[in-house]
């Protein structure tokens, strides 16, 4: 009977701090021993976005104290897991590096394989957890500094179809409920409001909705809800423009989750089709909503993690952990922490002056 690999995984990579005991389990999934994650709203919520350096201290002053209740929530010891996970990027490199190095150490101390993970991999991965899903499939990995959609062709091999050119989407969710004062994270915000609100009142420009193929763009949007808000005389109007931004927003995935599927569907003449939707913005319900009522018109399948998966959490970086141990990708301990670190080393760098769509 083959031995079901548990590991310890640790997240770092921007503002929360994370640890999770995972283990495989017989329906090719995953059991959750543990999962903490603790979060630094409440410390960046005056700025109005994360500072890099106090999100490093709040690691420190942590991250012992995080691992230490996921162990003990989990009533294993550091002496019966498989292996250590951790960040290794992309994110801010004074965060990443507190995360990696006290995994590196770790795993040295307990003489455990150790795992760098790319933090957009757990994302991809991430509906493992709960859901035996079949590569491949098509991505549409949506957070606070990514939007991209890519197929998953196996555990380390992507392949990308389409990237921002400019904002992420939770970037532009965070932006635009700043420029409101809607408060802090944006993403809750304006979903929030927005049901407040007139989606039809206010109309926002949908940046190369016809060109580009599944590529995408937010720039403009934000510049046009930026020179909006500042006709805004009531509480009404604020909640409109909101809406309008959020209806703006499903308009645009929708026509280009549609390019992305027939992209996906000629590349890899799958007989169905995934679209797996992670990353923080996957927890808005009405992209969702919005998605679902895609995959109705095209006969897809769409697959979402739990709300509690969307986030930044060491569940899904423990579970990358798992998956890469499987297939023998093992890191040394001199693995450095990286800002940028794309799923598909060969993918076109999609931004900057000069970019030609």
């Amino acid at each position: 009977m083959k031995k079901k690999i548990t590991f310890l995984g640790i997240e770092t990579s921007c503002d929360e701090t994370a640890a999770a005991i995972v283990r495989e389990n017989d329906k090719g999934t995953a059991d959750i021993l543990s999962n903490i994650v603790s979060s630094q709203i409440s410390e960046h919520k005056k700025f109005g976005g994360v500072v890099p350096e106090l999100a490093a201290r709040a690691h420190l002053e942590n991250i012992d104290y995080i691992i230490n209740s996921a162990l003990e929530k989990s009533k294993i010891t550091l002496e019966d897991i498989d292996g250590v996970a951790a960040t290794a990027g992309p994110g801010l490199i004074v965060c990443l590096t507190i995360g990696l190095n006290i995994g590196k150490s770790i795993a040295t101390f307990t003489n455990k394989p150790f795992i760098g993970v790319n933090h957009l991999e757990g994302h991809a991965l991430s509906p493992g957890l709960e859901t035996n899903i079949k590569f491949p499939y098509l991505l549409l990995l949506i957070s606070g500094g990514h939007s991209q959609f890519l197929i998953v062709k196996d555990v380390n091999k992507y392949e990308q179809l389409g990237t921002t050119i400019d904002d992420a989407l939770g970037e532009a969710f965070d932006k635009t409920a700043k420029m409101l004062d809607l408060g802090y994270p944006g993403g809750p915000s304006i979903e929030k409001f927005s049901i407040l609100g007139n989606e039809k009142i206010f109309k926002l420009p949908e940046p190369i909705i016809n060109k580009a193929g599944c590529n995408l763009s937010f720039a403009g949007l934000k510049t046009a809800v930026l020179r909006e808000s500042k006709k805004i005389n009531s509480d009404k109007m604020k909640y409109d423009l909101a809406a309008s931004f959020q209806n703006t927003i499903n308009k645009i995935l929708y026509k280009k989750t549609k390019i992305a599927v027939e992209m996906f569907k000629k590349k890899t003449r799958s007989i169905e089709t995934n679209l797996v939707v992670a990353g923080g913005v996957a927890a808005n319900k009405s992209i969702r909503k919005n998605l679902n009522n895609l995959s109705n018109e095209m006969k897809f399948k769409t697959v979402y993690p739990s709300i509690k998966f969307c986030g930044d959490n060491a569940a899904m970086i423990a579970w990358a952990g798992i998956k890469r141990f499987n297939q023998n990708l093992l890191d040394e301990n001199n693995v450095i922490a990286k800002s940028r670190w794309p799923l598909d080393e060969k993918a076109p760098f999609m931004k900057g002056p000069g970019l030609k769509l």
